[in-house]
Parts: C-alpha cells; structure tokens; sequence
C-alpha cells in the first residue's frame, strides 16, 4: 500500500507538529494507481467500502480497490465514458450502480454487475452534480437518481422501463453539489444551500451563504456531508456550518401550515483557510481538507493542503491537530483540485490531488502509544495502555521510560516510576535496579524499594543500596539502617562494610550506625558501649527494650549526665534496686538527691528519708519544711542540728514543736522570724496559758505587737490579763479602737454562745413535741402486716373477732399469742432487741 520507492511516501505525506499527538496516520496508495496517474490526473473520487472509483479530466472512470489495485469490472473495460471531465460519481449504498457526469451534458448509469439498469442521458448542458438514491437497487424504489443543471430534477424509471423526469425546484444559477440521505437531499446554487423533503415534496429552507472577500461564491466548490441521518455539514469557501434537521412543534405545523421539519443551524464558524472538503469524526469534531489563503513567499506558490481535526462549538473551533500533506505536485494546484471522501464507520479518510491519493485513518491504540513513546511521552503512553490495551504492555514501555529517565538523570522520578508499575513484583525489581546501580543512583530508589514480606528481594539488593549510602552518604546509610528491619539484610556483612569505611570525620555516624547493627546482631554490650560513648539518648531506649538493666549498675552516673530525666525513670522502675542505685550515687549528691526525690514521689517507703534532710536542705530548701512535716522517718535531732545551722528557722520552729520544746520555738518565732501572726497563731494552735503569757510578756514593751494581741485574743484568753499589763501612762497607738474591738469581740461571742443555747432548747421541745404528736396518731393495719408471734397475717377473718395489739414501734400482735405470757405494755419484739436475746418470732 505504501510506496517505498517514493521519496514522497507515507512518513512525507504529513507534517505534524512534533509536541501534538496526531490523530490520524497517513498511507499514499500507490500499485496500479501509479500507472493511471503517470498519464491521467483525477477529477473526482467516490469512495465505498469494497473499491474507489476515480473519475479523470479525461472523462475515464476507474475502479480500484483500498490499495490502490485495478478491479477488473466492466467499467474499467469500457473506453472513456464521458469526453469531458467527469464532475461528480455517485455510487449506490450496496456498491452495485455507479452513476457519473460531466461537463459533456451526459449522465451515465452503469451496473456492476449487470446492464440491466443502465441508462444514459444526455442533458445538452453542462452537468456538475449527479446523486444517486442510496437505496437505488432496492426493489420497488423506482431507480431514482438526481442531477442538476439550472433546476433539481429527479429521475426514476417508469413502468415501461422509460425515465420520468420530476423538477424538484428550480436552481439560482448552477446547481454544484447534491448530497442525498434518506428522505432529505442538500443541495447547492450559486447563492446557497437548499434541503429538500421527498416524502412531504417540498423544500425545508434556504441558508443563503456570503460572498468571499476576494472573487466570487461560484468561484468555490461548496461541500456537503451527511454525518448521521439529520446531521448536514457545509463547507463552503471559508465558512463550516453544521446544521440538524428536527421536528417541527405539532401545534405550529397544525395552524400555520408549515413542514414537519426544519433545518436548524447550530453551529457556524469561520477558518484560517479555504475548505475542499469536510466529514465527520467523533461527536462534536470534524476532519477538514483545507487549501491555505497565503502563498508561498519566496515562490508564490500554493502551499501545502492541510488536514484539520477541529472540535466545534456554537461559534468557535478548537484545533486538536493539523497535518500539513506533501501531496504531489501541490505547489500548482488551487482549492477545488482537491477532494475529501471518507468511509465514516471505518473513519477512514481519502484524500484526492489531481495526481495523488492518501489514505488517513485514526491512530489506533498502538498507533498512539507507539507516537508517544517515540516523542518520549511515556506517561501519556502508559495512560492509553492502562485504558484500551494494547499489543504494548505497561511493562514495555515502563522500562523504555525507566530508560529514558535515567538517561536524562531524573533519578528520582524514575524511582517513583518502578513503585508505581512494579508494585510487588519481586521480579521485575530485581532486574531492573541494577540500572541504578550502573548510574551509582540506588540512593534515589532507596525510599521507594520494596522491604515487606510480600515483596522481600534478594539481600544483596539491599546490601549494595547500603554500600552506596555507606560509601557517597553516611548520613543517609544511619537512616537506612534505621528504617530497614535487619531481615532484609546480612547485618554481620554490613557490620564488616562499616568498620572497613571507618573514618573520623564521619565517626559519630557510622557509631551511631554501628550500635543500630549490633543491636540487631543482639550484642548489646558493644551497643550499650558505642551508646554511651557517643553520649546517645537512644540508649535508653535500649535499655528499657531489651532489659538491660543488669549491664548499666556501674553506668548509672553516666546516663543521668547524659539524660537526668529519663534516667531518673528508667531507675524508678524496680528493676534495679534502690540500694544499689543509691550506692552508684554517694559521691554525686545531686545526682542522689534527684534520685531520691523522685523515689520519694512514686514509692510510700521512707527508708531513705533520713538522707533527704540534709539533700533537700542543701538543694530544695523550699521543700525541707513540707517533707518534715509528711515523714516521721528521719531523726529529729539531727534535722534540727542541720536546720540550725543553716539557720531554716520554720523548719527549726516545727522540729522544737515535735520535741514539745514549745516556749523555745514561740522565743525563734519572736525574735528570729519577728512574725507576730505566727506567735499569735502558734499560741492559738496549743492553747497553753504558759505560752500566752510568754507571748504577753514579750509584747508588754512593744506597743506595736500589743494592738495586735489585743486584736486576735478574745475567745482564746481572757482579756484582763492582757490588760492588767498595760502600763499607766504607755503610749499604745490605736489602743483604745483594739480595746474596743477586743470587748465587742468577747461581748459577741457570748451572746452567740447565749443564742445557740436558746437555739437547742427550742430544738429539744419542738422534737419532743413531734415525737408525742406522732405515737398518738393512728396506726393503718394492712393484710400486708404479719404478727410478730405467729408470723400469721395480722388481719383474720374468723368468728372470734381476734383483737390486734399494736405498738408505736410498728410491730403488730394477735391478741392470743400475747395473753399469759408477755407484758401488754412493752414490745417484746424490741425488748429482746435490747436485751441482746438470739431467738425469733
């Protein structure tokens, strides 16, 4: 089908621009085709899906099939049959009438395969158009066929196998172009488009189309097409319209007398170029022949023929893709040299030069992905692979993308690349990273290799990715190691890598690196070690994961340098004994103090509380007063001793309180601390009248502190005392407001004292009050009682009339079960209560 000895062959015939996905490929026939160009040139083309029929400016007619081969069929053993250029071929929809004419005035119908239906008229004018009716060989269709001249005539072959000829409408001018689709014929004039009815025989409207801006609208060869049954598509000049065909409103048909249906234009736009074909594609999108306005500006000559894929709207397009055609002879030919037929369920498109023919067809799935792959837009190519298959498998051409990444040093992309397409396939990672190892680039690959049991690869994959780290990234190889479970590789191996690489400048991180390994090795000695070297908080960790407790007695100095906190924690957990803690921690005070001041928090042994005093004393003195005054495990003595020495003289004032040397502290309240509310306070707090006088002798020569005593005493001593002291003639300053203050406040509390008394005897009568009124009232006897003798219900029904004894303790009795034996007037149920008795009634 291609012409590989043709410098213009297929991989010619089109120039796309090289970023826009084509969506057609190109094919120029070439086999017989050849010998008929080499002394003919085509005039016109009509394309079915069994052959091509080409008419030529010699008037010949030849039939070929899709690759461009001679069909030996009566029409190519016939002579020329017509003398003038053929204008326009019409084949029937079932391939077997060929109806042609041309500027000689004849129209010829020609069988296939008989010559039964053929027929030859001659018009003597000059014919451009001639359709024939799709169904022409369906029985009973009457062989219709249309031409047209100045006028729309239709033909069909009468009873007598003669032709009746009907005028459908008259023309403005030449009728050029008919395009015939079931019940409805588009047809051009000189001035526009008509669509005509067949089945209500009439015309359904004229779009009147617009002059061009240079020549004339007769000057342009008008193109139609029929994409569905009511879809029309016009291109004219430089203008395309699309326009549908729809049912009339049944109301507006009815009362106005109108046809059923009319022509609806719903989309018109204007191109960059002048139109010699149109045909449909998808939905909303057309394939348009296109002839360019300018010319060439070195030559003036014509440029190349451009085929347009367009997506329209209302009154816009959008160009998807134009492909330049490197047709034969191009530079000579004008507009209507070109042509444009197509097969639209193949979507297959023809397109026609007076010496070339190339077929375009959709780009199928492999088409695409192939483009895609050769103008490195494998993503795309993947997509189209992932949706529509395919002979490409998404593998192919993962890897030609992997490939390709590598080469252009997106490393990191193409590492994302293999997790998404490989997944889980522990195959194709294994092939494939060894290209990563020849660009030194496992690092990239390292986030993204797999390290689950589902996919675990060979260990020395992962060992060559920590080779890499090791030698170009330390920092990178402690992560690694870190993240990867030691499963995935040989750790002793690795280990042995470590110590060959050892350097010092990275030596904190290959012993971090180290730890992490012989941890996994479970040699947690030199892990502890290396930890501890590196002063490294995840040793903790350690620690507290694999109970090393037993390793780190003679270290417990070193963690709590290293972190006082979570060491202190770890130690509190009883799993090394506070003894031996405390004994790591004589020579560190500090260190002994935070221990034991957290020990003291979680744990209610006292044990060490005796070391606490002088450790809170020299470190927290703020605490030693609250300690003291919670614990009873610490001698007093030696607290006191250490206290006064450090001159602590609340805690002092306390420990004397403890040893009951009271008069002693009241003295350091006084004269150490000078805080009277306290000695006020204290005294209140033992109520001894020895430290009242101490604290009044005391105050006797300080006016100051006598206003306060004479402001805080009553209810505690008695006044007098206080100020039978004062001497005549002292100056007190506000001594008469505390005087008064001090009797009001004596004067106060008796009379509550007097209130409250009132207060309880009214209360003791109104009690007693209630409690008479409550045992006089009446007492409700229920079937529900039982009596506290028999245990029977209280109330019987028997002609004995029994009588109930009933108590205010709501006890219940039948009067038998109490005669000559018990009290009437005490409840033997409470009396043995009271008299502690064991038996029951």
């Amino acid at each position: 089908m291609v012409d590989s000895h043709d410098p213009e062959s297929a991989e010619s015939c089109s120039l796309t621009e090289d970023d826009v996905e084509p969506k057609l490929k190109y094919v120029r026939l070439s086999n017989d085709i050849k010998n008929i160009l080499s002394e003919e040139a085509i005039s016109c083309i009509a394309v079915h899906p069994r052959f091509l029929c080409l008419g030529t400016h010699w008037g010949r007619i030849h039939m070929l099939d899709h690759q461009g081969n001679c069909v030996h069929t009566v029409i190519n053993r016939k002579e020329n049959a017509h003398i003038l250029s053929v204008n326009k071929i019409s084949v029937d929809s079932r391939g077997e009438q060929i109806a042609t004419c041309s500027d000689d005035g004849k129209v010829i119908i020609s069988g296939l395969y008989t010559d039964e239906n053929n027929q030859v008229l001659s018009t003597g004018k000059i014919i451009k158009a001639v359709e024939l009716d799709p169904n022409h060989n369906r029985s009973g269709s009457g062989k219709r066929f249309i031409i047209g001249d100045n006028k729309l005539v239709m033909y069909e072959k009468t009873f007598l196998k003669g032709l009746k000829s009907t005028i459908l409408s008259d023309s403005e001018g030449q009728v050029t172009a008919i395009k015939w689709n079931g019940q409805f014929v588009a047809w051009s004039s000189s001035l526009g488009i008509h669509v005509y009815d067949l089945n209500e025989k009439c015309s359904l409207g004229f779009i009147q189309w617009e002059e061009p801006k240079e020549g004339k609208l007769t000057d342009y060869r008008c193109n139609l097409n029929w994409s569905n049954a009511t879809t029309l598509l016009i291109g004219w000049v430089d203008t395309v319209r699309i326009c549908v065909i729809r049912k009339r409103n049944a109301v507006e048909v009815s009362t106005r007398n109108l046809p059923v249906h009319i022509v609806d234009p719903m989309s018109t736009f204007q191109t960059d170029f002048f139109i010699c074909g149109i045909a449909p594609l998808e939905t909303n999108q057309l394939v348009v022949l296109g002839y360019a306005k300018e010319r060439d500006s070195e030559t003036n000559k014509a440029l190349r023929p451009i085929l347009c894929v367009l997506q329209y709207n209302a009154s816009d397009y959008i160009e998807i893709c134009t492909d330049s055609l490197s047709m034969r002879g191009y530079e000579e030919y004008k507009c209507d040299d070109y042509h444009l037929d197509c097969l639209i369920d193949e979507n297959q498109y023809f397109i026609v030069s007076p010496k070339d023919v190339v077929v375009a067809n959709l780009y199928e799935t492999d088409d695409r992905v192939q483009w895609l792959i050769e103008h490195g837009k494998f993503e795309q190519a993947m997509d189209v692979i992932a949706t529509h298959g395919g002979k490409y498998s998404l593998i192919t051409v993962a890897r030609l993308y992997l490939d390709h990444l590598l080469s252009v040093q997106q490393f990191d992309e193409a590492a994302r690349l293999c997790q998404r397409v490989f997944g889980t396939d522990k195959q194709l990672w294994e092939e494939e990273v060894y290209k990563f190892v020849k660009v030194k680039q496992l690092r990239s690959v390292s986030s993204y290799i797999p390290i689950t049991d589902a996919c675990k690869l060979n260990p020395h994959v992962y060992e060559m990715v920590l080779y890499e780290y090791l030698q170009l990234d330390p920092s990178g190889f402690l992560q690694l190691v870190k993240e990867w479970p030691p499963r995935l590789y040989n750790t002793k191996a690795v280990i042995n890598a470590v110590n060959d690489h050892f350097n010092k400048k990275d030596a904190n991180i290959l012993l971090e690196a180290l730890a992490i390994l012989y941890t996994h090795e479970k040699e947690f000695d030199r892990a502890l070690t290396m930890y501890l070297k590196l002063q490294h908080k995840d040793v903790f960790e350690l620690i507290t994961t694999y109970e090393l407790y037993s390793m780190v007695k003679d270290c417990i100095v070193q963690l709590i340098e290293l972190d006082s906190e979570r060491a202190i924690a770890m130690l509190l957990k009883d799993k090394i004994p506070a003894e031996d803690v405390v004994r790591e921690l004589e020579h560190c005070e500090q260190y002994l103090y935070r221990y034991l001041d957290a020990y003291d928090k979680v744990t209610s042994n006292e044990k060490f509380h005796w070391r606490l005093v002088n450790l809170y004393a020299r470190y927290e003195p703020e605490k030693l007063l609250s300690f003291l005054k919670r614990s009873n495990s610490y001698p007093i003595q030696e607290a006191y001793d250490i206290c006064q020495g450090l001159k602590f003289y609340p805690e002092m004032v306390y420990l004397l309180d403890k040893m009951g040397s009271t008069r002693e502290a009241l003295t350091i309240i006084m004269h150490n601390l000078q805080d009277v509310p306290m000695a006020i306070d204290f005294c209140k707090e033992h109520d001894d009248m020895d430290l009242w006088n101490d604290l009044i002798n005391e105050s006797v020569d300080k006016p100051h502190v006598m206003t306060k005593l004479l402001n805080s005493i009553a209810g505690f001593i008695n006044p007098e005392l206080l100020v039978d002291k004062i001497k005549p003639g002292q100056d007190i300053e506000g001594l008469k407001e505390s005087i008064i203050k001090m009797l009001c406040g004596y004067s106060l509390q008796v009379s509550i004292q007097e209130g409250c008394n009132q207060i309880l005897g009214a209360d003791y009568f109104d009690m007693h009050e209630h409690i008479v009124r409550v045992q006089q009232g009446a007492l409700c006897v229920t079937p529900d009682h039982v009596c506290g003798v028999c245990r029977r219900d209280i109330i019987v029904k028997d002609s004995m009339k029994t009588d109930i004894v009933m108590f205010n303790c709501r006890h219940y009795f039948h009067e038998p079960c109490l005669l000559d034996k018990y009290n009437l007037d005490i409840c033997i149920v409470c009396n043995t209560k009271k008299l502690g008795s064991t038996g029951t009634f």
